[in-house]
């Protein structure tokens, strides 16, 4: 790893090339600062992510046809541009992220990395971002890290040698933090339910936002849980520190957590640092339905905009805006419908906060379909449990009616019949 200024960094960025840049919480915000002024002199580059962290100072007019922005999973800074037109996004799931870089059409020449200083035997840490960032920077031409002395040295395939990296940059800033999500009745309640699916020694998959946050808050009573994930968060370390979390009965990595990527505090990024507890893996494997289905009693969490009476999940979008991505819900679906005694659950409120029902007869026009209703096990609201699996479409509609808002279910119902006549 040569040593270089910023713009002796950037100076080495060619036009026409793909990019792959480090997302989440490791998001590179000084070297895409950087980017987004070299490419004020360059054309046709184009730039893509899991979601980001920070501002967006490449989305601005002046670099249109030079810079493009392509999402693999769409980030609240870059929700607006996608949605007018100044963004793009590919719907892929989480676990072909590193078959997608791979692709000779698609293989970056460039990376953008955020990384620990070396330690004295010439290794960095990818820290609590790994992704696909490992295949990337296999295929890539030109790696160059930002070198950030507040990036915790986390373990598991995290390491690489410092000789990977072709340029580094010096430059620290604190990593960005996902805030913990108040606690409402609405949401203590789905956490309860989901919590009541889960039996102790079983190994858990969940998300980010207010509901993962309520499940795992419920679960301080339970015994000997695993992880096994693609994110991890403040409410796993938590539990970890009060012994709730052990791994023991984890059918692979046991005694130790496993996840892709971590968001959470500061306390989640000093609990990371240099721990043998928790092994940072590439997607490919935490993310892979053969991996997660050796994990018995594997409970995948997560969370979902609307679901119909089918039992149809959207994740990704309202309608035809385009809101998140589809990330690795299916593949922990499959995975923990596959596994020996395993559960997919799908968790949401019943209303969206203006008051529109959650529980919908039909999706709205554009929507995508994150989870066919084939791989839907539970759905999980404020008002109860409604199992799906092997139900028909009649049983179905009757158990989503049940757990919808009660000011809804009579409309549910009187469509439910119009599209369903043996109900």
């Amino acid at each position: 790893m040569k040593l270089v200024t910023l713009e002796e960094a950037m100076a080495a960025i060619p036009s026409g090339i793909n990019i792959y840049v480090q997302g989440m919480s490791s998001t590179p915000q000084y070297l895409l600062a950087g980017l987004a002024e070299r490419c004020l002199d360059l054309e046709d580059v184009k730039m893509y992510h899991l979601h980001l962290e920070g501002s967006t100072p490449w989305i601005r007019p002046e670099l249109s046809g030079r810079l493009r922005d392509i999402s693999l999973f769409v980030g609240a800074n870059l929700r607006a541009a996608v949605n007018d037109g100044r963004a793009s996004y590919v719907p892929i799931f989480l676990s072909e992220v590193p078959w997608f870089l791979r692709q000779p059409q698609f293989r970056p020449k460039v990376v953008l990395l955020n990384v620990s200083p070396p330690d004295r035997h010439g290794y960095v840490s990818l820290g609590p971002t790994l992704e696909a960032t490992l295949a990337a920077i296999e295929e890539a031409d030109i790696v160059i890290a930002q070198v950030n002395r507040h990036v915790p040295r986390a373990l598991g395939s995290a390491l690489i040698p410092a000789a990977a990296i072709t340029y580094g940059v010096t430059w620290d800033e604190p990593l960005a933090p996902l805030k913990s999500h108040a606690a409402d009745p609405t949401t203590d309640a789905i956490g309860r339910y989901v919590a009541e699916l889960i039996p102790d020694r079983a190994t858990l998959q969940l998300g980010i936002g207010k509901i993962p946050d309520a499940v795992l808050a419920q679960l301080g009573g339970h015994k000997d849980l695993g992880v096994h994930s693609e994110m991890i968060s403040d409410g796993v370390r938590v539990l970890a520190q009060q012994g709730v979390v052990t791994g023991l009965y984890k059918g692979t990595d046991p005694g130790g957590i496993v996840a892709t990527f971590a968001m959470g505090s500061q306390d989640l990024f000093d609990f990371i640092d240099d721990n043998p507890g928790v092994s940072m893996r590439a997607v490919d494997y935490t993310n892979s339905t053969a991996v997660i289905r050796l994990n018995p009693r594997m409970m995948s969490i997560n969370s979902a905009i609307e679901v119909d009476l089918t039992g149809q999940v959207v994740a990704e979008s309202i309608g035809s805006r385009i809101v998140s991505g589809v990330g690795g819900q299916m593949d922990f679906v499959r995975g923990a419908s596959l596994a020996a005694d395993g559960k997919s659950i799908i968790a949401l409120p019943s209303r969206t906060a203006s008051g529109l029902s959650r529980i919908v007869a039909t999706l709205r026009p554009g929507a995508g379909v994150t989870t066919t209703r084939n791989h839907v096990q539970y759905v999980v609201t404020e008002y109860g449990v409604a199992e799906l699996h092997g139900r028909t479409l009649e049983e179905r509609a009757k158990r989503l009616i049940a757990v919808a808002h009660p000011e809804d279910r009579d409309k549910l119902l009187q469509m439910a019949k119009e599209m369903l006549p043996g109900l």
